[in-house]
Protein backbone atom coordinates (compact mmCIF):
# COMPACT_ATOMS: atom_id res chain seq x y z
CA UNK A 1 0.00 0.00 0.00
CA UNK A 2 2.85 2.49 0.66
CA UNK A 3 3.94 1.59 -2.78
CA UNK A 4 0.55 2.86 -4.37
CA UNK A 5 0.69 5.76 -2.06
CA UNK A 6 4.10 7.08 -2.93
CA UNK A 7 3.47 6.47 -6.84
CA UNK A 8 -0.07 8.67 -5.93
CA UNK A 9 2.24 11.48 -4.53
CA UNK A 10 3.25 12.33 -8.11
CA UNK A 11 0.55 15.33 -9.01
CA UNK A 12 1.12 14.62 -12.71
CA UNK A 13 0.91 11.25 -12.76
CA UNK A 14 -2.01 12.01 -10.88
CA UNK A 15 -3.67 14.18 -14.00
CA UNK A 16 -2.73 11.04 -15.77
CA UNK A 17 -5.16 8.99 -14.05
CA UNK A 18 -7.72 11.63 -14.16
CA UNK A 19 -7.55 12.03 -17.82
CA UNK A 20 -7.69 7.89 -17.99
CA UNK A 21 -10.82 7.48 -15.66
CA UNK A 22 -12.70 10.02 -17.81
CA UNK A 23 -10.97 8.84 -21.39
CA UNK A 24 -11.71 4.96 -20.73
CA UNK A 25 -14.71 4.99 -18.23
CA UNK A 26 -17.24 7.95 -19.08
CA UNK A 27 -19.82 5.67 -21.14
CA UNK A 28 -20.14 3.69 -18.20
CA UNK A 29 -20.81 6.11 -16.08
CA UNK A 30 -24.02 7.72 -18.03
CA UNK A 31 -25.09 3.32 -19.02
CA UNK A 32 -24.55 2.63 -14.96
CA UNK A 33 -27.19 5.42 -14.27
CA UNK A 34 -25.45 8.62 -13.67
CA UNK A 35 -26.93 11.73 -15.49
CA UNK A 36 -25.44 12.85 -18.77
CA UNK A 37 -25.11 16.42 -17.02
CA UNK A 38 -24.02 15.43 -13.73
CA UNK A 39 -21.15 13.75 -15.31
CA UNK A 40 -20.53 16.85 -17.54
CA UNK A 41 -21.05 19.11 -14.47
CA UNK A 42 -18.44 16.96 -12.32
CA UNK A 43 -15.92 15.94 -14.10
CA UNK A 44 -15.50 19.48 -16.35
CA UNK A 45 -14.67 20.95 -12.69
CA UNK A 46 -12.33 18.57 -11.70
CA UNK A 47 -8.26 19.54 -12.50
CA UNK A 48 -6.48 16.51 -10.46
CA UNK A 49 -7.22 13.30 -9.44
CA UNK A 50 -6.68 13.59 -5.98
CA UNK A 51 -9.88 16.03 -5.69
CA UNK A 52 -12.09 12.82 -7.57
CA UNK A 53 -13.87 11.22 -5.06
CA UNK A 54 -14.67 14.50 -3.32
CA UNK A 55 -16.36 15.74 -6.10
CA UNK A 56 -18.48 12.76 -6.89
CA UNK A 57 -19.21 11.98 -3.22
CA UNK A 58 -20.71 16.13 -3.28
CA UNK A 59 -23.18 15.15 -5.63
CA UNK A 60 -24.35 11.95 -4.85
CA UNK A 61 -24.88 13.99 -1.76
CA UNK A 62 -27.64 16.06 -3.30
CA UNK A 63 -29.07 13.06 -4.89
CA UNK A 64 -29.70 11.69 -1.58
CA UNK A 65 -31.07 14.53 -0.11
CA UNK A 66 -33.86 14.43 -2.67
CA UNK A 67 -34.19 10.79 -1.68
CA UNK A 68 -34.50 11.60 1.98
CA UNK A 69 -36.94 14.96 1.42
CA UNK A 70 -39.43 12.04 -0.94
CA UNK A 71 -38.57 9.69 1.75
CA UNK A 72 -40.45 12.42 4.58
CA UNK A 73 -43.26 13.24 2.39
CA UNK A 74 -43.74 9.60 1.62
CA UNK A 75 -43.24 9.99 -1.73
CA UNK A 76 -41.88 6.33 -1.92
CA UNK A 77 -41.18 5.88 -5.47
CA UNK A 78 -39.12 8.73 -6.07
CA UNK A 79 -37.36 8.47 -2.94
CA UNK A 80 -36.13 4.63 -4.22
CA UNK A 81 -34.59 6.05 -7.54
CA UNK A 82 -33.45 9.16 -5.94
CA UNK A 83 -31.50 7.08 -3.54
CA UNK A 84 -30.55 4.64 -5.58
CA UNK A 85 -29.25 7.25 -8.25
CA UNK A 86 -27.22 8.51 -5.12
CA UNK A 87 -25.52 4.91 -4.59
CA UNK A 88 -24.74 5.00 -8.08
CA UNK A 89 -23.02 8.22 -7.77
CA UNK A 90 -20.79 7.50 -4.59
CA UNK A 91 -19.96 4.12 -5.88
CA UNK A 92 -18.32 5.96 -8.32
CA UNK A 93 -16.58 8.43 -6.36
CA UNK A 94 -14.11 5.17 -4.71
CA UNK A 95 -14.25 3.08 -7.56
CA UNK A 96 -10.70 3.32 -8.26
CA UNK A 97 -9.36 6.01 -5.61
CA UNK A 98 -7.18 3.51 -3.61
CA UNK A 99 -4.81 6.05 -3.13
CA UNK A 100 -6.73 7.19 -0.29
CA UNK A 101 -8.88 4.13 1.42
CA UNK A 102 -10.56 6.56 4.22
CA UNK A 103 -12.10 8.44 1.57
CA UNK A 104 -12.60 5.23 -0.25
CA UNK A 105 -14.77 4.02 2.68
CA UNK A 106 -16.47 6.88 3.26
CA UNK A 107 -17.94 7.13 0.11
CA UNK A 108 -18.49 3.16 -0.12
CA UNK A 109 -19.98 3.16 3.51
CA UNK A 110 -22.46 6.27 1.73
CA UNK A 111 -22.98 3.82 -1.35
CA UNK A 112 -24.15 0.89 0.50
CA UNK A 113 -26.42 2.86 2.85
CA UNK A 114 -28.01 4.26 0.10
CA UNK A 115 -28.80 1.46 -1.98
CA UNK A 116 -30.24 -0.51 1.21
CA UNK A 117 -32.41 2.30 1.83
CA UNK A 118 -33.84 2.51 -1.34
CA UNK A 119 -34.40 -1.59 -1.75
CA UNK A 120 -38.11 -1.23 -0.59
CA UNK A 121 -39.14 1.18 -3.07
CA UNK A 122 -37.64 -0.10 -6.30
CA UNK A 123 -39.64 -1.81 -8.32
CA UNK A 124 -39.72 -4.82 -8.09
CA UNK A 125 -38.29 -3.94 -4.41
CA UNK A 126 -34.94 -5.87 -3.77
CA UNK A 127 -33.87 -7.44 -0.42
CA UNK A 128 -30.03 -7.55 1.37
CA UNK A 129 -28.25 -10.95 1.69
CA UNK A 130 -25.49 -11.87 3.55
CA UNK A 131 -23.71 -14.97 2.59
CA UNK A 132 -20.95 -16.17 4.92
CA UNK A 133 -17.59 -16.99 3.50
CA UNK A 134 -14.27 -17.79 4.35
CA UNK A 135 -14.64 -16.29 8.46
CA UNK A 136 -16.23 -12.98 5.68
CA UNK A 137 -19.63 -11.70 4.40
CA UNK A 138 -20.70 -11.29 0.83
CA UNK A 139 -23.03 -9.32 0.40
CA UNK A 140 -25.88 -9.04 -1.96
CA UNK A 141 -29.03 -7.83 -3.61
CA UNK A 142 -31.79 -10.04 -4.43
CA UNK A 143 -34.99 -8.68 -6.33
CA UNK A 144 -37.58 -11.32 -7.99
CA UNK A 145 -40.09 -10.20 -10.44
CA UNK A 146 -43.76 -10.02 -9.80
CA UNK A 147 -46.04 -12.96 -10.45
CA UNK A 148 -46.02 -16.69 -9.00
CA UNK A 149 -42.38 -18.58 -9.03
CA UNK A 150 -40.59 -20.73 -8.86
CA UNK A 151 -38.65 -18.00 -10.91
CA UNK A 152 -34.86 -18.71 -12.94
CA UNK A 153 -32.56 -16.49 -11.39
CA UNK A 154 -28.99 -14.84 -12.61
CA UNK A 155 -25.76 -13.87 -10.65
CA UNK A 156 -24.55 -10.64 -11.82
CA UNK A 157 -20.68 -10.69 -11.20
CA UNK A 158 -19.06 -7.24 -11.16
CA UNK A 159 -15.46 -6.85 -11.96
CA UNK A 160 -12.39 -5.17 -10.32
CA UNK A 161 -14.01 -1.78 -9.80
CA UNK A 162 -17.72 -2.38 -10.04
CA UNK A 163 -19.94 -3.07 -7.66
CA UNK A 164 -23.73 -4.60 -6.56
CA UNK A 165 -24.64 -0.66 -6.11
CA UNK A 166 -23.79 -0.16 -10.27
CA UNK A 167 -26.16 -2.59 -11.33
CA UNK A 168 -29.64 -1.54 -11.22
CA UNK A 169 -30.39 -0.85 -15.34
CA UNK A 170 -28.11 -4.26 -15.77
CA UNK A 171 -31.31 -5.85 -13.38
CA UNK A 172 -33.98 -4.30 -14.69
CA UNK A 173 -33.48 -5.49 -18.40
CA UNK A 174 -33.55 -9.32 -16.98
CA UNK A 175 -36.19 -8.37 -14.05
CA UNK A 176 -38.29 -7.19 -17.37
CA UNK A 177 -38.26 -10.55 -19.04
CA UNK A 178 -39.01 -12.66 -15.40
CA UNK A 179 -35.57 -13.47 -14.75
CA UNK A 180 -34.67 -12.67 -10.61
CA UNK A 181 -31.39 -11.08 -10.15
CA UNK A 182 -28.35 -11.39 -7.45
CA UNK A 183 -26.26 -8.81 -7.22
CA UNK A 184 -22.96 -9.77 -5.39
CA UNK A 185 -19.84 -8.23 -4.18
CA UNK A 186 -17.26 -11.35 -4.22
CA UNK A 187 -14.27 -11.36 -2.90
CA UNK A 188 -11.90 -8.42 -3.85
CA UNK A 189 -15.14 -6.49 -4.44
CA UNK A 190 -17.45 -3.80 -3.11
CA UNK A 191 -18.47 -4.58 -0.06
CA UNK A 192 -15.88 -7.48 0.54
CA UNK A 193 -12.47 -5.94 -0.65
CA UNK A 194 -11.57 -5.36 2.53
CA UNK A 195 -11.94 -8.71 4.03
CA UNK A 196 -11.66 -11.18 1.02
CA UNK A 197 -8.77 -10.74 -1.49
CA UNK A 198 -8.95 -11.23 -5.21
CA UNK A 199 -8.94 -14.93 -5.94
CA UNK A 200 -8.65 -17.01 -9.00
CA UNK A 201 -11.10 -20.08 -8.01
CA UNK A 202 -14.32 -18.46 -8.35
CA UNK A 203 -15.93 -21.42 -8.22
CA UNK A 204 -15.31 -21.63 -4.58
CA UNK A 205 -17.49 -18.42 -3.77
CA UNK A 206 -19.02 -18.81 -6.54
CA UNK A 207 -21.19 -21.80 -4.99
CA UNK A 208 -21.82 -20.67 -1.61
CA UNK A 209 -23.10 -17.80 -3.78
CA UNK A 210 -25.48 -20.28 -5.87
CA UNK A 211 -26.28 -22.21 -2.38
CA UNK A 212 -27.83 -18.75 -0.97
CA UNK A 213 -29.48 -18.36 -4.57
CA UNK A 214 -30.97 -21.60 -4.39
CA UNK A 215 -32.03 -21.46 -0.99
CA UNK A 216 -34.36 -18.26 -1.50
CA UNK A 217 -38.13 -18.50 -1.45
CA UNK A 218 -39.68 -17.86 -5.09
CA UNK A 219 -36.16 -19.27 -6.76
CA UNK A 220 -35.98 -22.41 -8.98
CA UNK A 221 -32.62 -24.08 -8.26
CA UNK A 222 -32.44 -25.80 -11.28
CA UNK A 223 -32.71 -22.73 -13.10
CA UNK A 224 -29.78 -20.63 -12.67
CA UNK A 225 -27.62 -18.55 -14.36
CA UNK A 226 -24.42 -15.56 -14.77
CA UNK A 227 -23.74 -12.69 -16.14
CA UNK A 228 -20.32 -11.39 -15.76
CA UNK A 229 -18.58 -7.58 -16.58
CA UNK A 230 -14.73 -6.93 -16.84
CA UNK A 231 -12.80 -9.21 -14.80
CA UNK A 232 -16.43 -9.99 -13.80
CA UNK A 233 -16.57 -11.90 -17.61
CA UNK A 234 -13.74 -13.98 -16.03
CA UNK A 235 -15.57 -14.69 -12.78
CA UNK A 236 -18.42 -16.28 -14.69
CA UNK A 237 -17.15 -18.63 -16.98
CA UNK A 238 -14.56 -20.01 -14.40
CA UNK A 239 -17.48 -20.58 -11.92
CA UNK A 240 -19.81 -22.14 -14.81
CA UNK A 241 -16.53 -24.67 -15.60
CA UNK A 242 -16.73 -26.06 -11.98
CA UNK A 243 -20.53 -26.18 -11.24
CA UNK A 244 -22.98 -27.91 -12.79
CA UNK A 245 -25.99 -26.17 -11.24
CA UNK A 246 -24.96 -22.97 -13.31
CA UNK A 247 -27.71 -23.76 -16.76
CA UNK A 248 -26.14 -20.71 -18.79
CA UNK A 249 -23.38 -18.05 -18.77
CA UNK A 250 -22.76 -14.28 -20.40
CA UNK A 251 -18.88 -13.47 -20.50
CA UNK A 252 -19.04 -9.29 -21.27
CA UNK A 253 -15.47 -8.13 -22.34
CA UNK A 254 -13.58 -10.54 -19.63
CA UNK A 255 -9.86 -11.46 -19.92
CA UNK A 256 -8.90 -14.82 -20.55
CA UNK A 257 -5.81 -14.54 -18.84
CA UNK A 258 -5.43 -11.42 -16.88
CA UNK A 259 -1.71 -11.55 -16.29
CA UNK A 260 -0.79 -11.93 -20.09
CA UNK A 261 -2.70 -8.01 -20.12
CA UNK A 262 -1.22 -6.74 -17.20
CA UNK A 263 1.62 -4.03 -19.45
CA UNK A 264 -1.00 -2.60 -21.10
CA UNK A 265 -3.74 -2.48 -18.24
CA UNK A 266 -4.68 1.23 -17.45
CA UNK A 267 -2.52 2.48 -14.60
CA UNK A 268 -5.17 3.11 -12.33
CA UNK A 269 -6.13 -0.54 -12.98
CA UNK A 270 -3.56 -1.82 -11.81
CA UNK A 271 -3.28 0.23 -8.33
CA UNK A 272 -6.34 -1.39 -7.76
CA UNK A 273 -5.42 -4.92 -8.47
CA UNK A 274 -2.25 -4.47 -6.57
CA UNK A 275 -4.80 -3.24 -3.15
CA UNK A 276 -7.43 -5.93 -3.90
CA UNK A 277 -5.51 -8.69 -4.59
CA UNK A 278 -3.71 -8.54 -1.44
CA UNK A 279 -0.35 -8.08 -3.62
CA UNK A 280 2.74 -7.45 -1.22
CA UNK A 281 3.95 -5.40 -4.49
CA UNK A 282 3.81 -5.04 -8.09
CA UNK A 283 5.63 -8.16 -9.23
CA UNK A 284 3.21 -10.05 -6.64
CA UNK A 285 0.26 -8.58 -8.19
CA UNK A 286 1.56 -9.89 -11.52
CA UNK A 287 1.97 -13.84 -10.32
CA UNK A 288 -1.51 -13.37 -8.85
CA UNK A 289 -2.83 -11.78 -12.19
CA UNK A 290 -1.41 -14.86 -13.99
CA UNK A 291 -3.40 -17.34 -11.89
CA UNK A 292 -6.34 -15.76 -13.10
CA UNK A 293 -6.87 -17.56 -16.52
CA UNK A 294 -8.97 -19.86 -18.28
CA UNK A 295 -6.67 -22.21 -19.22
CA UNK A 296 -7.19 -25.57 -18.21
CA UNK A 297 -10.71 -24.57 -17.96
CA UNK A 298 -12.63 -24.23 -20.95
CA UNK A 299 -12.80 -28.01 -21.28
CA UNK A 300 -15.43 -28.12 -18.62
CA UNK A 301 -17.57 -25.74 -20.35
CA UNK A 302 -20.12 -27.18 -21.71
CA UNK A 303 -23.06 -25.20 -20.79
CA UNK A 304 -24.43 -22.61 -23.10
CA UNK A 305 -22.29 -19.44 -23.30
CA UNK A 306 -23.01 -16.28 -24.66
CA UNK A 307 -19.68 -13.97 -24.98
CA UNK A 308 -19.59 -10.09 -26.19
CA UNK A 309 -16.84 -8.31 -26.44
CA UNK A 310 -16.32 -4.78 -28.44
CA UNK A 311 -13.71 -4.22 -31.13
CA UNK A 312 -12.88 -0.66 -29.81
CA UNK A 313 -12.04 -2.60 -25.84
CA UNK A 314 -8.85 -0.58 -24.89
CA UNK A 315 -8.56 -2.78 -21.52
CA UNK A 316 -8.90 -6.48 -22.45
CA UNK A 317 -8.74 -6.98 -26.32
CA UNK A 318 -11.49 -8.78 -28.01
CA UNK A 319 -9.18 -11.47 -29.60
CA UNK A 320 -9.28 -12.90 -26.08
CA UNK A 321 -13.35 -13.17 -26.45
CA UNK A 322 -12.16 -15.49 -29.85
CA UNK A 323 -9.84 -17.40 -27.86
CA UNK A 324 -12.71 -18.32 -25.46
CA UNK A 325 -15.56 -19.13 -28.18
CA UNK A 326 -12.67 -21.42 -29.64
CA UNK A 327 -11.57 -23.61 -26.53
CA UNK A 328 -15.01 -24.46 -24.92
CA UNK A 329 -16.67 -27.87 -26.49
CA UNK A 330 -20.11 -26.41 -25.45
CA UNK A 331 -22.53 -24.37 -27.58
CA UNK A 332 -20.84 -21.09 -27.48
CA UNK A 333 -22.34 -17.43 -29.48
CA UNK A 334 -20.02 -14.44 -29.93
CA UNK A 335 -21.58 -11.24 -30.11
CA UNK A 336 -18.45 -9.17 -31.50
CA UNK A 337 -19.73 -5.50 -31.20
CA UNK A 338 -17.07 -3.00 -33.49
CA UNK A 339 -17.84 -0.05 -31.78
CA UNK A 340 -18.31 -1.80 -28.08
CA UNK A 341 -15.86 0.02 -25.83
CA UNK A 342 -14.38 -1.90 -22.55
CA UNK A 343 -17.92 -3.44 -21.30
CA UNK A 344 -19.44 -2.07 -24.27
CA UNK A 345 -21.44 0.78 -22.15
CA UNK A 346 -20.96 3.18 -25.03
CA UNK A 347 -23.72 0.43 -27.00
CA UNK A 348 -26.15 -0.99 -24.23
CA UNK A 349 -28.70 -1.33 -26.25
CA UNK A 350 -26.81 -3.47 -28.60
CA UNK A 351 -26.07 -5.97 -25.91
CA UNK A 352 -28.02 -5.63 -22.93
CA UNK A 353 -31.74 -6.38 -24.25
CA UNK A 354 -29.88 -9.30 -26.29
CA UNK A 355 -28.50 -10.53 -23.58
CA UNK A 356 -31.39 -10.88 -21.08
CA UNK A 357 -33.46 -12.29 -23.88
CA UNK A 358 -30.95 -14.95 -24.34
CA UNK A 359 -30.24 -15.96 -20.56
CA UNK A 360 -34.58 -15.59 -20.41
CA UNK A 361 -34.64 -18.37 -23.32
CA UNK A 362 -31.51 -20.46 -21.75
CA UNK A 363 -33.53 -20.52 -18.25
CA UNK A 364 -37.05 -21.08 -19.88
CA UNK A 365 -38.50 -24.11 -18.06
Amino acid sequence: MDGIANVCMNEGMADSRLTAAIGHWAPRFTAGGVDAGDFSRITSALTSWDDWCGQWCRAAAEHEQLGTRALAEDRTRSAGGHLAMAAVYYHFAKFLFVQDMTQLRAAHQAAVRCLDTALPYLDPPGARLEIPFAGATIAAVLRVPPGPGPHPAVVLIPGLDSAKEEFGRVEQAFLDRGVATLSVDGPGQGEAEYDLPIRPDWEVPGAAILDALAAQPGIDPDRLGLWGVSLGGYYAPRLASGDPRVRACVALCGPYCLGELWDQLPQLTREAFIVRSGARDEQDAIRRARELTLDGRTAALTRPLLIVAGQQDRIFPWQDAVRLRDGVPGPAELLLLEDGNHGCANVSYRHRPYAADWMARQLAA
